[in-house]
């Protein structure tokens, strides 16, 4: 993967408060701490921070990006600029330049990674068609409110490059394979040394690919990649959040010259249920009780997400808007199961029937006290 200008920008260890020596249990476990705590469906308006948090655990928690990351890092050092941005030495010639001043990443540090450019960190003179990542891709994918909770496996459609399906990637015509480059011997490069600079620039007979096509697929042209619908199988955990970006390896974008896959981010819209809510891990639920439960108390039935109704005991005395708390009925997901929080709200009757309205009467005779006599009114 090509280092994305944030890089330059973001202490990506200091946003997840961890040392730059940590071990991954450490960063994973600092990232859901820090993720539960400013997740906005239950702490509304940290949306910003909630996404320099992701952004930070997608670079730290993949140990390909953040090898990557801590390499431009010290480059980063190294130039004398600090970690905004480089203010040293920029080439043969001196002078300084600024993140802010570069096209393209991936043009300054995109063979660094993938084998090829200069040993000493210069501008490679080309960056070649060797080996290149695919790009990173993002679905969308509604759920019900049901299966947000539950979990589900299920599938996107994706319309765009996708492997080859005649020659599956290879770029040879069925039959045929291709043969190693006579002059790179399969490497993709050759080595080019200009005094104290050592170069490796991309294979001028083969273009980097390390092999030569000699009867090119009649689909894909040569390159492997073809323009087609595809359907993508994504397993959606227990416990999805609404906005929440779930990363499927290597499924995106193809790669080009034999390199890998991109990611497929998938982003989760959940509908909204005619009953229940959400909060965090817990599900929310308001029950309408009569006047009558309300002050006698009484044993009530409450409907849950899976269908199976629970029994619940509201005291004598219960106001309108109380919340009861029932364990283990919210949801479940891999730390643990939320409650199912349920609020009793006392339903006020539009009409009444003769013995209500003579019952309601009776009882307003016999009561003597004011539950406004605290207002002085």
């Amino acid at each position: 993967m090509a280092p994305q200008r944030e890089w330059f920008e973001k202490d990506y260890y200091a946003v997840l408060g961890v040392a730059e020596g940590a071990t991954p249990k450490e960063i994973t476990r600092a990232y859901r701490n820090l993720a539960k705590e400013n997740h906005p469906d239950a702490n509304p308006g940290h949306e910003e921070r909630f996404k320099e948090i992701s952004a930070a655990y997608d670079v730290l928690g993949d140990a390909e990006k953040r090898k990557e990351y801590d390499e431009v890092r010290r480059m980063a050092a190294a130039g004398g600029g600090g970690f905004s941005g480089f203010g040293g030495a920029g080439g043969p010639g001196g002078g300084s330049f600024r993140v802010d001043d570069l096209g393209d990443l991936g043009d300054l540090f995109g063979n660094l990674f993938g084998g090829g450019g200069a040993t000493t960190g210069r501008r490679s003179r080309s960056r070649g068609s060797g080996p290149q990542r695919g790009p990173d891709l993002e679905a969308e994918l509604h759920l019900s409110f049901e299966e947000s909770v539950q979990g589900v496996t299920t599938s996107v459609n994706l319309n765009g490059e996708a492997t080859c399906s005649v020659c599956h990637g290879v770029g040879a015509a069925p039959g045929t394979v291709p043969r190693t480059c006579p002059t790179c011997h399969g490497r993709g490069t050759v080595a080019e040394n200009q005094g104290v600079f050592s170069m490796s620039t991309p294979c001028p007979t083969c273009g980097g690919r390390g092999n030569v096509i000699e009867t090119p697929c009649s689909t894909c042209h040569g390159t492997g990649v073809e323009r087609r619908a595809r359907s993508v199988k994504v397993r959606i955990p227990a416990g999805v959040h609404p906005g929440q970006r779930i990363r499927m390896k290597e499924r995106g974008g193809p790669g080009r010259n034999g390199g890998p896959a991109g990611d497929l981010y998938v982003v989760v819209h959940v509908a909204k249920h005619p009953m229940f809510g959400r909060k965090a891990d817990n599900l929310t639920i308001t029950v309408p009780v009569t006047f009558a439960e309300a002050v006698l108390g009484a044993d009530i039935k409450v409907p849950t997400i899976d269908g199976e109704p629970v029994t619940l005991r509201i005291p004598a005395g219960t106001r309108s808007g109380r919340t009861f708390r029932v364990k283990g009925r919210g949801v479940a997901t891999g730390k643990g199961t939320g409650d199912l929080l349920v609020t009793t709200e006392v339903a006020v009757p539009a009409k009444l029937t003769d013995a209500e309205r003579t019952a309601v009467e009776a009882l307003a005779a016999a009561t003597t006290s004011s539950p406004r006599a605290h207002l002085g009114v």
